[in-house]
């Protein structure tokens, strides 16, 4: 996909998406502006709709990390369903998790004639941790989402970057540029103890010393490892 084409599909889901927004806020759970279809992804399928959903990446170009998926699932049915899984076509199964204070057993769960928003602040979430180089902004993305009972429900999704009005939809985690590396400390030498015994030292002791030497250097040294939730 051309650079033109990815910049037209970013300037095209910004518009839909503050619309939809604006939409699904003012409306309540069986107002008719929960019908509106917006221009980016949307689908149905049975009791479930969705609507708004967008793949948000990292700020930048040169940021690496985590990206979200963001979404409005409604349920139109009179039991409950629960969302299972989100995969994203090069960047594997979202990490999901429900938002403070809901869901079940840790499931993000979408109430009977209600909807649950994915992210932004204090919604649940689906972080993808590991993208591809198939993941590039502007491109759509084909999403899949799993619920209990209604099962696959498959779209195409823009992904953007978090910024401008997609800023408050990405991902919380965005990495820190790498810290400069400290210098190194210079080491300081004692000076040498004196002996206080003439009797040379025998080659056992010498081989205890060598040995416990060398365990030293062969036990495995621990690196630190830097974390990704994100939308």
């Amino acid at each position: 996909m051309s650079s033109s084409l990815r910049r037209g599909g970013l300037a095209a889901a910004a518009i839909a998406f503050s619309i939809a927004s604006l939409a699904a806020c003012a409306a309540g759970n069986n107002a008719q502006t929960l019908e509106v279809k917006p221009d980016n992804a949307a689908t149905s399928v049975g009791d479930i709709k969705i609507q708004n959903a967008i793949v948000v990446t990292q700020p930048g170009t040169e940021t690496k990390g985590p990206a979200v998926v963001s979404a409005t699932v409604f349920n139109g049915a009179t039991t409950e369903q629960t969302l299972d899984s989100i995969t994203v076509d090069g960047a594997g199964t979202a990490e999901l998790t429900p938002a403070k204070g809901e869901g079940k057993g840790g499931k993000v769960v979408i109430p009977a004639g209600g909807y649950v928003i994915l992210g932004g602040e204090n919604n649940a979430s689906a972080v993808l941790t590991d993208l591809s180089d198939a993941v590039k902004d502007g491109n759509a993305q084909r999403v899949t989402f799993n619920f209990s009972e209604t099962g696959e429900v498959g779209l195409r999704a823009f992904v953007v970057p978090a910024e401008h009005y997609f800023e408050k939809w990405g991902p919380s985690d965005i990495p820190e540029a790498p810290a400069a590396s400290a210098s190194p400390s210079e080491s300081v030498s004692g000076s040498p103890s004196a002996s206080t015994s003439g009797t040379p030292s025998t080659g056992e002791g010498t081989a205890e010393e060598e040995g416990t030497a060398a365990g030293s250097t062969a036990s495995p040294s621990t690196s630190a490892s830097e974390e990704t939730a994100g939308h």
